[in-house]
């Protein structure tokens, strides 16, 4: 089957970070192709940055100023209305939502107002684990059970995430389809002039980190990291992309310590970070599909990483990095070992350029989701 498709996206606020780049991907893809598309999305919080106002401004976006992460009753019911209303005027074939606080008020607003749209929600992640207490996870697992019974498709980034998902009763297996990130990346600069302009020495290592600076992030271990590494590779030098409340860990650690760490804040275009890179390090305690490892493995860049979540669907361990236990010694020892083998991370690097952009390129992506539309329509036609 093949039509034209009016897509509505909502998500519940296009911050800096993995779902913000998966969707504007997606849409950047869709205007090629048969779909008029409209983003629904609330409000970042004060300690995030808007991913739209920094390289969004061509998505076609409709602000829901009531769509927060916090849940809020009077709020929670605004952003419910002004959905439903845009629901009944927009008429969309498929309503697709993002994250969880999206996914409950898009998916009842579709409920409410018996819209013939077809349902699709993507877990991008999942918060199930290290995130909230054990009664409001109860709470959660709950609710989206519900909606899954309500939904036509449900879309998993990584195989870990449908797999932790079924396990909560969250869904069918005939439910879902696993659908990784897919990126593409704008041409690197030269490294050369990129570490001047950070300050950082010809001669050094560099290890990044790209991402939100949240306690899930685990940015107390990316410390401890630090210095394991500082002690035994002196000319290390780790270079932190980001922002969040985990911030002021790594400040102290390099005002009171002297640590080697480089503090860039969130940054609009992480070209120049991989540009730059020997490695990239991910030391949190649970994962989606993180969209950093992908970037790093479109530009060939060897990743260390703690073997959580669906981070192996990303890493293909021994090839494209090391994934190890999430533990500052492991995570530190594997470092060191890909620093001291220039080989190794040489042979990563060219698996990886061959290896991401057949399984993680941006028309993949796109081509994924269509086939998931098209499937739908016909299975559900009017």
């Amino acid at each position: 089957m093949s039509r034209d498709i009016r897509l509505l996206s909502i998500v519940t606020r296009m911050n800096v970070g993995g779902p913000a780049v998966q969707i504007s991907n997606l849409m950047r893809g869709f205007v090629e192709s048969r779909v008029y598309q409209v983003l629904l999305t609330g409000s970042v919080g004060a300690d995030e940055d808007d991913y739209l106002q920094s390289q969004g401004a061509d998505l076609r976006v409709q602000r829901i100023p009531s769509l927060q992460r916090e849940i809020n009753a009077r709020k929670d019911a605004e952003a419910l209305a002004q959905i439903s209303q845009f629901v009944r005027k927009f008429k969309p074939d498929v309503i697709h939502t993002h994250t969880a606080k999206a996914g409950v008020i898009g998916r009842s607003a579709a409920i409410i107002n018996r819209s013939k749209a077809v349902r699709v929600h993507t877990f991008h992640g999942h918060l199930l684990h290290g995130y909230f207490s054990e009664r409001r996870t109860k709470g959660i697992i709950k609710v989206e059970r519900q909606l899954a019974r309500h939904s036509h498709r449900l879309i998993a980034v990584g195989e870990q995430v449908k797999r932790d998902l079924l396990k909560e009763g969250i869904g069918q297996e005939d439910q879902f389809s696993v659908v990784p990130p897919g990126l593409s990346l704008n041409r690197l600069p030269d490294p050369s002039d990129t570490r001047q302009k950070f300050s950082i020495r010809p001669d050094a290592h560099v290890v990044s980190f790209v991402g939100r600076l949240a306690p899930i992030k685990r940015i107390d271990r990316l410390v401890d990291v630090i210095r394991i590494v500082a002690q035994q590779s002196p000319k290390t030098v780790f270079v932190i992309a980001g922002d969040g409340s985990e911030m002021p860990l790594l400040e102290r650690a390099r005002e009171t310590e002297g640590l080697p760490i480089v503090l860039l804040g969130w940054q609009a275009e992480v070209e120049p970070i991989l540009a730059i890179s020997d490695l990239m390090v991910l030391t949190s305690d649970n994962e989606g599909t993180p969209v950093s490892l992908i970037q790093a493995g479109l530009a060939g860049v060897p990743v260390v990483a703690s073997d959580v979540g669906s981070v192996s669907d990303v890493v293909v361990d021994g090839s494209s990095g090391l994934l190890v236990q999430a533990d500052a010694i492991a995570l530190s020892q594997a470092i060191l070992t890909l620093l001291a083998d220039e080989k190794a991370r040489v042979r990563m690097s060219a698996f990886s350029r061959q290896h991401f952009p057949l399984k993680h390129g941006s028309q993949v992506l796109v081509n994924n989701h269509l086939e998931i539309y098209d499937r739908l329509l016909g299975r559900y036609s009017r």
